[in-house]
């Protein structure tokens, strides 16, 4: 596979500013850090039709949740999307990924709501994941409030975010939160043991290291033993079977690869509907990086046109 010349550009613009990998300091260091270079790779922030903030109840405290009403979406039972900010559970937050939010919104002419979950360290497993299932519910239980259709909700999130909504279309399927029309998993974590063979090919020079996953995942969970809980590593599920129909794109290089395969081939052998896409020359993280690679929003149009066509079935 060769390197996409775009996500080169993208990681020689990260090496040229420099910085310490976000393992070498402190988590404060990190999200400054982080804070201050997504900017200078995120994509353009499209207008929306409209956008608000509410703070919802949830069971460890208010959880901040941004409203992107998109261009084209009706005013009434528009289809809906929760949409989960990746960062490693420990880093980003509403503005990190805002760019995707206003392209789903815009492209599939829908509501999308993106939450502000807890970070760990300060708030490990499963304080995050709780934040996620509380804004479900609010979209479920205000649907009629926020102009959506309860029936065509949607979950999706991209590289942690990806893993907090491959659980939650678990967790719907198994009645413990609303029920999910769709997921959309973006280079999803789901194998917290991180040995896959991805980690060894892209361990280093690829953007996300191994040793800096490892130092996410090590905030995150609050033992060993969380590490195989299937609330943290979802491929690690008995099944999959019955979860939301599945859109899953992977990148080629990048050291999540092999456990978004495997997760996706897990769907397909477990009977759920499945799309997968591949972007063999492209790197981790490249969907928020639209300000320097032409895919980010291709993939986001592909995902979106699959939620417009999934969502139509399923309110048929």
């Amino acid at each position: 596979m060769t390197l996409d010349p775009d996500a080169l550009r993208a990681l020689e613009i990260g090496h040229a500013a420099g910085g310490e990998p976000f393992e070498n300091g402190s988590v404060a260091a990190a999200r400054v850090a982080y804070n201050a270079s997504f900017p200078t790779q995120q994509g353009e922030h499209e207008p929306v039709a409209a956008t608000s903030h509410q703070e919802i109840g949830g069971p460890n405290g208010p959880v901040t949740i941004r409203i992107h009403r998109g261009i084209g979406a009706p005013r009434a039972g528009a289809r809906a999307v929760l949409y989960l900010h990746g960062g490693g559970w420990v880093i980003g937050n509403l503005n990190s990924h805002d760019e995707i939010c206003r392209w789903l919104a815009n492209l599939s002419n829908a509501v999308v709501v993106c939450a502000d979950y807890r970070l760990a360290p300060e708030h490990k497993f499963p304080a995050g994941l709780e934040d996620c299932m509380a804004s479900l519910r609010f979209m479920a239980e205000n649907a009629g409030e926020l102009g959506i259709d309860p029936a065509r909700i949607a979950v999706a999130g991209d590289s942690a975010g990806g893993n907090l909504a491959a659980v939650l279309a678990l967790l719907a399927r198994d009645g413990l939160t609303p029920p999910l029309a769709a997921q959309i998993l973006i280079y999803p974590n789901t194998d917290a043991r991180q040995t896959a063979d991805s980690y060894r090919r892209f361990g280093d020079g690829f953007g996300l290291t191994a040793a800096t996953m490892a130092w996410f995942r090590d905030h995150y969970v609050r033992t060993p033993d969380d590490i195989t809980d299937w609330r943290v590593s979802p491929l690690l599920a008995s099944s999959l079977a019955d979860a939301a129909p599945a859109f899953v794109v992977t990148a080629g290089h990048d050291i999540l690869a092999d456990e978004g395969t495997a997760y996706a081939e897990r769907l397909r052998t477990d009977g759920v509907p499945l799309v997968l896409r591949p972007w063999p020359g492209q790197i981790h993280g490249f969907v928020s990086m639209g300000r320097n690679i032409l895919a980010a929003r291709q993939a986001v149009s592909e995902a979106a046109a699959w939620l417009q066509l999934q969502t139509r079935i399923q309110a048929d």
